[in-house]
């Protein structure tokens, strides 16, 4: 193997494609990187055995070969190395990097060791979306996801598609958040409708590999999904479970429906927030004109805090609780300058929405006072 590439496109690739390096003890070949040069490129490849990240780069191949060096070691050398024109060579099991005044041998391992990456076995049927819609909607809906070790459906993004639109859904059991990405924003091949649910970690290596201008496509099948752009590419394993049924949730029938300025209300609950550090609690109160709330917070260690707020109110007078990080991370990700919050009857989940994009809502439960 013997190949010439510039320093910037191999240091790119290696910093997207290094995130599915995993900490698999039992096989030491997994901290390493796979490169391949061919007759078309370079092609670099990790795996932690959930995901595979394929990364291809141009370069002179002047021969075709494989290797795999750590990446963590390779990776520091390409980021600290000065030239942009580098020379690689594989010598046995080692891989030389060469410049006009540097060089450095790397020991590594067979690439016949390293683990094969998984192929989807429908390649004709796909959907066809720009980069900016898909990472917009995972990005909103992730807002309402955490990391569960007890409910492994829940550790997803649901991908529920039709032929009029995509839905992608996230909920942590306290909240939960919807995007709908309509038809005329996506391509589809794909005939058949499908709910899948793609991990966290997945969604979140999605975000950081694409580009808004690129064009992803996104393959699967009943174990598998792959998410492809001319350059990159990611496979995963989707989570066999049960998305909570949430259709329940989604009412327009609210007691009281509070309409205000959105980075009005996000300062005021990062202020409520401020006192709110221990128990994470948020009172919103309406006042009885209807034209104000009352944003309150209080630590019996620290003190309190009272922030109003004006607001268009229909419906009952109430005050309602709410765990004031989980509002704050809806108030990050909505576009619009206003929004909607709607109320139930007392533990009824909250709606909070814009006023103006129905393709998106965050639902939120509220904290029960005894």
């Amino acid at each position: 193997m013997k190949f010439i590439a510039l320093r910037s496109n191999i240091k790119e690739s290696i910093s997207i494609a290094e995130k599915a390096i995993g900490d698999n003890i039992n096989l030491p070949i997994l901290k390493n990187i796979f490169i391949e040069a061919y007759e078309g490129g370079v092609r670099f490849i990790a795996t932690n055995l959930e995901i595979a990240i394929t990364c291809n780069v141009s370069g002179k191949v002047i021969e075709s070969g494989k290797i795999t060096v750590p990446v963590g070691l390779f990776s520091n050398i390409i980021a600290n190395i000065q030239s942009d024109r580098l020379n690689f060579e594989k010598k046995g099991d080692n891989l030389e990097i060469k410049t006009d005044n540097y060089s450095a041998l790397l020991q590594g391992l067979s690439a016949d060791d390293f683990p094969l990456t998984p192929k989807i076995k429908d390649t004709k049927s796909f959907i066809e979306i720009k980069g900016i819609f898909i990472k917009e909607a995972i990005g909103q809906v992730m807002a309402a996801s955490q990391f569960s070790d007890l409910r492994p459906e829940l550790n997803s993004i649901l991908f529920d598609f039709s032929i009029e639109n995509l839905k992608c859904a996230a909920t942590d059991g306290f909240r939960l958040a919807e995007k709908t990405i309509s038809a005329s924003n996506f391509i589809s091949k794909d005939s058949e409708l499908f709910r899948i649910l793609v991990p966290l970690k997945t969604s979140q290596e999605v975000l950081r590999m694409v580009k808004d201008d690129e064009i992803v496509r996104i393959f699967h099948d009943e174990n598998q999904i792959l998410f492809k752009t001319d350059s990159v590419e990611l496979i995963s394993r989707i989570i066999d479970g049960n998305f909570p049924d949430y259709s329940q949730l989604i009412s327009n029938d609210f007691n009281t429906e509070i309409s205000l300025n959105k980075e009005e209300f996000f300062n005021a609950i990062k202020l409520a927030g401020v006192f709110g550090q221990k128990n994470n609690e948020v009172r919103i109160k309406i006042h009885e004109n209807k034209k104000i709330i009352e944003i309150n917070s209080a630590d019996q260690s620290l003190g309190e805090n009272n922030y109003l707020l004006p607001a268009k109110i229909k419906g009952d007078i109430m005050e309602i609780f709410f765990n004031w990080k989980y509002l704050a991370n809806a108030l990050k990700v909505i576009k619009t300058e206003d929004i909607i919050i709607g109320l139930g009857e007392d533990a009824a989940p909250a709606i909070i929405k814009s006023t103006s994009d129905n393709s998106y809502f965050y639902i939120l439960k509220p904290i029960m006072k005894g």
